[in-house]
């Protein structure tokens, strides 16, 4: 399998407090990985230095071979690395399929006035509207992305993180805020899609059965550090993960 990135000594200091520390991570091509730990492990840290939306203080990022480092978001998405976020971030007056238009326009090199009538081709319409129905937002498609439950704001925040065509996609908590039935909803989406596309997911994510569930590699934070990493049933039975969840979630 191909080494897709390559995280080397990777650091993050905020005044006195390092809130990530020296972590070397390797994310291999079509991979499903999930990124856990508790709160204020440095997670979402770790993914906004390798997505670009943090600066590094110390260490390399490559990305397919290439030195990525000092690249910002929006080069990085170019070259084929996307994400979601926490906080749903949705364009709530726009419909929802002009929310999936606007980065397909970007990736078409046509968002110089991306909201300009809103009227492209067809075929960049034709891509959205197929977005939308991988996702199983289709029947919403022309509703005000404002208007959408909760759980379907997360969904559309999926189809605009896909609409980049990435080879790697970071989803930073996709489940926050959603009911059991909703997170295994999502989460089943993320297992298809990584089957189906040519699109390698990482995913934050705290409930552990939904993590081992659809995980190949699990990577375990703590304290801004790489605790350990490795298929679920190492992790499962792994003492210090234990130690880190006293136990309670592993059982």
């Amino acid at each position: 399998m191909v080494d897709l990135l390559i995280a080397d000594g990777v650091s993050k200091r905020y005044g006195d407090f390092w809130a990530v520390q020296d972590v070397d991570l390797t994310l291999t091509e079509g991979r499903l990985t999930s990124v856990i730990g508790p709160n204020g492990a440095g997670k979402t840290t770790l993914i906004n230095l390798l997505s670009g939306l943090a600066e590094t203080d110390q260490g390399t990022v490559r990305f397919v071979g290439a030195d990525i480092t000092c690249l910002p978001i929006h080069e990085r998405v170019r070259r084929g690395i996307s994400r979601s976020f926490q906080i749903t971030s949705v364009f709530p007056q726009l419909s929802v399929t002009h929310n999936v238009l606007i980065p397909v326009l970007a990736r078409r090199s046509e968002a110089a006035s991306p909201l300009r009538g809103i009227s492209p081709d067809a075929d960049a319409w034709r891509e959205a509207v197929g977005l939308l129905g991988e996702v199983g937002l289709g029947d919403v498609a022309d509703q005000p992305a404002g208007a959408l439950s909760h759980g379907n704001q997360r969904l559309l925040e999926i189809a605009m993180a896909l609409a980049p065509r990435p080879r790697l996609c970071f989803l930073d908590e996709p489940c926050t805020g959603m009911n059991p039935s909703e997170r295994q909803q999502i989460l089943a989406l993320v297992a298809r899609l990584a089957e189906e596309r040519r699109t390698t997911f990482v995913v934050i994510e705290h409930d552990m059965d939904v993590v081992f569930a659809i995980s190949e590699w699990i990577v375990v934070m703590n304290r801004g550090e790489k605790l350990v990493e490795g298929p679920p049933e190492q992790i499962r039975g792994d003492q210090a993960v234990r130690e880190v969840y006293l136990g309670e979630v592993l059982d």
